[in-house]
């Protein structure tokens, strides 16, 4: 199963559940102690909401990496016998 990429405020996050509002919802009022608890269940850092669901995501963090830089001058290796 693959997770779906959602973008927020130029961040990714990879969905790991939808669940309607109303789920969350006790006796007309939405009660967030259940939400964060959904999150932390699911093992998620952080909840979007949407005009009919919460998504619980997990961040995508930015990675670190150092430049390339091809060097003409390197010559490939022959292969040894």
């Amino acid at each position: 199963m693959f997770s779906k990429l959602y973008y927020n405020n130029d961040k990714a996050y990879l969905i790991n559940r939808t669940m309607p509002i109303h789920n969350f919802e006790r006796d007309g009022k939405l009660n967030m102690e259940i939400v964060k608890e959904c999150r932390d269940w699911l093992e998620c850092d952080h909840v979007l909401k949407t005009k009919t669901h919460f998504l619980f995501v997990v961040t995508v963090e930015d990675v670190d990496f150092d430049e390339v830089i091809e060097d003409n001058d390197v010559k490939p290796l022959k292969p040894t016998k």
